[in-house]
């Protein structure tokens, strides 16, 4: 039967150190940086999803200690397989893996690994259910925790459900970090794909306070005459 020490091999057969090079810059490893101390084996995704396919009856117990590895690529695997469970479970085991999401959370710390799971579990968990959490999570002094409260609202909008998604917005849209503007102007995006007037009564009402780059996330897919008018609206 696969275990942990197996997975673990097999990953570390696949590492490629120059991309491992390139990955520790691009996700800010360096001293004072966001992802300060994250080690990465520069595995590549189409590699890991292959890979970590024949491990995904792994014991939560095992799951819990890739989680809390320092490698960067073994919490990604883990984070796969609790997503891969979570599609197959029925509603007791899919509440078991929200919960374990909401314990480990700590671990899910860079935005890859919250990008990639926070909608597939946490939001889609949510989909018929109270939000509570996400506005809590939204009012966290962890910078992840509020990119999780924001992303896992792509599972909303997939669902054409925008008010929690207008809302999270609103409460981040002053926040400290690059990230969270990112993540904001992303979803705001998302949104105006499936409903423009949403979207846009959202920007008329706030987008002179918003950051630039959110802004630039959210009217990404404007057209260049209607990008033009909030750009040089929002610099007078």
């Amino acid at each position: 039967m696969p275990n942990i020490d197996q997975l673990k091999k097999e990953l570390r057969r696949a590492a490629n150190p120059e991309y491992a090079k390139i990955l520790q810059r691009f996700f800010k490893t360096g001293r004072g940086e966001y992802g300060e101390g994250d080690i990465f084996l520069g595995v590549k995704t189409p590699i890991q999803r292959k890979i970590v396919g024949n491990y995904c009856e792994l014991p939560l117990g095992d799951l819990q200690k890739l989680f809390s590895d320092k490698i960067h690529d073994f919490r990604f695997s883990a984070l796969l397989i609790l997503i891969a469970r979570f599609k197959k479970g029925d509603k007791k085991k899919k509440k078991e893996i929200f919960k374990l999401y909401l314990k480990l959370i700590k671990y899910i710390n860079n935005w890859d690994l919250v990008d990639i799971s926070a909608p597939h579990i946490v939001g889609n968990f949510l989909l018929d259910k109270p939000r509570d959490i996400l506005y809590q999570l939204a009012k966290s002094k962890n910078l992840w925790e509020r990119r999780v409260a924001i992303v896992s609202t792509f599972a909303f909008i997939r669902n054409s459900d925008f008010a929690d998604t207008l809302k999270i917005s609103k409460i981040l849209l002053r926040d400290n970090y690059d990230l969270i503007h990112k993540a904001i102007g992303w979803m705001l995006r998302e949104v105006g794909k499936r409903n423009l007037a949403a979207e846009e009564e959202f920007l008329q009402k706030h987008f002179q306070k918003m950051p630039r780059v959110t802004l630039r996330y959210a009217i990404e897919k404007f057209n260049e005459r209607k990008r033009k008018f909030y750009l040089n609206k929002k610099s007078k």
